[in-house]
């Protein structure tokens, strides 16, 4: 299996990595109710099948991803032992009511509290998870974050930093106090904002880009039907938030997976693995990052390793393409 070198670090990851986003459960723009035995045996058998990293977040579950990566990874010894990417800016209270903190002493406090819950001594990678909240706000302390960013690598508690969510405006800005090793900007065939500037602007930079919700959410997994998107739980973000799961995108969505699912029998390949492969078919692309909250889920994206598209079948996709829309409706 090929590995990729993460920007400018020394980190050589497999080219798909294991999202942690769904198994926090419930909580801040949670995904509804998730059993923890299944979370641990999905990370598992995620590490079994080759993934060699795990993303995950502190704001995930409010902090309940980190401890179930921490659970999941205790018993694997360390030649095996895949790396962590964990993220910070986001911040709750004892009420759960979360917030955004860029201030120094605030990731200071969440490096700490990150590094206890995951029960490790360093984190392999440590991310601001978003520059501003709600996405659009004023950005003012870029600067005072990143360079804490800075010390903590100086100090030892972190290998790599990098960020996620950022425009080219805001790596610009942190560019000039250290390099940007990796950014995590939001990926798929739906959401196709990133190609114009954001991507050639990481390859031009060495930013390792490893993007995320290649497969929208779920959307494009060909697991997804009106049925299930209505029958989605309360407390799942995307039944309220997300504009790709309604109308009057919703249908062209559904006809977009009809023909990543044609394409794939052809190639004895799911859907999912085919919207993953459109994300890694750009040099620009270090690594997708893939959701998934059983094992059986792995077994359905584990492909996208070593699966590329060929150019007639990007061509399709292209032509089939819908409007590209935003992630998230917030108001």
């Amino acid at each position: 299996m090929n590995l990729v070198k993460l920007g400018n670090s020394d980190l050589q990851i497999t080219p798909v990595g294991l999202g942690t986003w769904a198994i926090g459960g419930e909580g801040a723009l949670g995904w509804g109710p998730q059993d923890d035995a299944e979370s641990i045996a999905t990370i598992r058998h995620a590490v079994e099948s080759g993934i060699n990293w795990i993303d995950t977040a502190a704001i995930y579950g409010f902090g309940h991803a980190e401890k179930i990566v921490a659970q999941a990874l205790k018993d694997i010894v360390s030649n095996n032992r895949p790396y962590v990417f964990t993220k910070c800016s986001l911040v709750w209270d004892e009420k759960l009511n979360f917030s955004h903190n860029m201030k120094a002493e605030s990731i200071r406090k969440e490096v700490e509290d990150s590094l206890k819950r995951l029960d490790v001594d360093v984190l392999d990678l440590y991310q601001i998870h978003w520059p501003t909240w709600p996405p659009g706000s004023p950005d003012p302390d870029i600067e005072e974050a990143w360079a804490e960013l800075a010390n903590l690598k100086q100090q030892g508690k972190v290998r790599v930093i990098g960020v996620s969510n950022f425009n080219v405006s805001q790596l610009e800005r942190a560019q000039k106090i250290i390099p940007v090793t990796s950014l995590q900007p939001p990926y798929s065939m739906l959401m196709l904002d990133v190609e114009t500037e954001i991507l050639p602007y990481c390859e031009q930079n060495n930013i390792g880009a490893i993007v995320y919700s290649p497969m929208h959410n779920g959307l494009l997994t060909g697991k997804m039907t009106r049925e299930r998107i209505e029958a989605l739980h309360e407390t799942d973000w995307r039944k309220h938030m997300n504009p790709a799961f309604k109308e009057p995108h919703l249908t062209k969505n559904l006809e977009l997976v009809e023909l990543l699912t044609d394409i794939g029998d052809r190639h004895g390949r799911t859907p999912a693995e085919v919207a993953i492969a459109w994300t890694l078919r750009l040099t620009a692309v270090t690594g997708a990052i893939v959701g998934a909250r059983r094992p059986d889920q792995i077994d359905g994206i584990i492909g996208a390793m070593d699966f590329r598209l060929n150019d007639s079948e990007i061509a399709e996709i292209k032509a089939k393409l819908p409007e590209s829309i935003n992630m998230f409706e917030l108001g």
